[in-house]
């Protein structure tokens, strides 16, 4: 009996042993991991809020609950629709009033990468930006939702477990950043391409490629491999009217070279985010490459980095097949919406 219980006992200690070791790699492993194309580029997160999983699953609902909003008819995707590339097809969104924003909603695909949120980079760091979208795009009071969330059972203990307490509008704001920390286009055939680059000269896109690194010599703003650097250019848009928008010459007053600079975005999607450029005026991708290409609009603090850059018709194409190679290959499926708890 004794044998037995030694060997039984034995047995115990390995288990206990071998579910220890792996929890330990499961708690090791992080919470998210950028997808192909970005696995080198760690996702900056505060660390007053930590990325864990339910925190992700958490902000994913938040996301698409309309009784987020005042009048409870509008929630993030709103304006943020995954099938669009995270934006909404409109050249200008209404808000919840009905009134027009004055610029295009942008999209969330790498939003993760900048610093600087906003057209014109005045919001530092995406938990300020989605308190200020929340109140402002959506109407909302972000106390008064806090308390109805907290009256609905699933959303109090999914608060209670990720945060320790219960809702609170800073904390509906941390999971909403949270899972807007996941959104990338990655995966692109861009991304698959390369591990073959033998290939990419027979192609298209590789030969796009080219078009775009050498001879329109767009990465000078637009980074590899997020396809942005994340500061603010003048490139003349709005400069064709009487009154152009300052842009991040209104944040940064004291840099007149600023005035009219707008974020430079993240070209991952990018044949999903039409319309383009702070103002929506572009229509298609095809205007607003040709609009680069001839070197934007002139004006006193047009930068210097955007000139003219002659292509031949077949340059033009290749071009804007590397651009469209940069869309996910899963951005064709329906987005999974999730759940979302019932209650009031």
């Amino acid at each position: 009996m004794r044998r037995i219980s030694g060997f039984v006992l034995g047995v115990l200690l390995l288990l206990t042993s071998a579910i220890a070791a792996m929890a330990a790699r499961q708690s090791a492993q992080p919470a998210f991991t950028p997808p192909r194309g970005l696995t080198a580029m760690a996702i900056p997160v505060p660390e007053s809020n930590p990325m864990t999983r339910g925190k992700i699953a958490l902000g994913e609902q938040l996301f698409f609950d309309k009784r987020l909003s005042k009048t409870r008819t509008m929630n993030c995707e709103t304006c943020h629709v995954p099938e669009k590339g995270w934006t909404d097809g409109l050249a200008l969104s209404p808000r919840f009033d009905g009134s027009l924003n004055t610029r295009h909603t942008p999209t969330l695909y790498g939003a993760a990468y900048y610093p600087d949120l906003y057209w014109d980079g005045r919001a530092k760091g995406l938990e300020t930006q989605i308190l200020a979208a929340w109140k402002s795009q959506m109407g909302a009071d972000p106390e008064a939702v806090a308390a109805e969330l907290n009256q609905i059972a699933q959303y109090k203990t999914a608060f209670e477990k990720e945060f320790g307490g219960p809702a609170t509008g800073s904390r509906i704001v941390d999971a909403l950043a949270t899972f807007v920390r996941t959104i990338h286009a990655g995966d692109t055939p861009w991304d698959r391409m390369k591990q073959d680059p033998a290939s990419l000269k027979e192609s298209p896109a590789g030969r796009g490629f080219i078009v775009f690194s050498d001879v329109a010599h767009c990465t000078n703003c637009h980074l590899p491999p997020l396809f942005s650097d994340t500061l603010f250019h003048n490139v003349g848009v709005g400069y064709d009217k009487e009154s152009p928008d300052p842009g991040r010459g209104k944040v940064a007053a004291n840099d007149p070279r600023m005035m009219g600079a707008f974020k430079t975005p993240s070209l991952r999607g990018v044949a999903l985010t039409g319309p383009y450029f702070h103002d929506g005026h572009a229509k298609t991708l095809e205007e607003a490459v040709d609009f680069m290409l001839k070197g934007g609009i002139k004006n006193p603090n047009l930068d210097e980095k955007l000139q003219v850059y002659p292509v031949t018709p077949q340059q033009r194409r290749d071009l804007l097949a590397f651009l469209r190679s940069l869309t996910p290959v899963d951005a064709t499926r329906p987005y999974r919406r999730p759940t979302l708890p019932s209650g009031t």
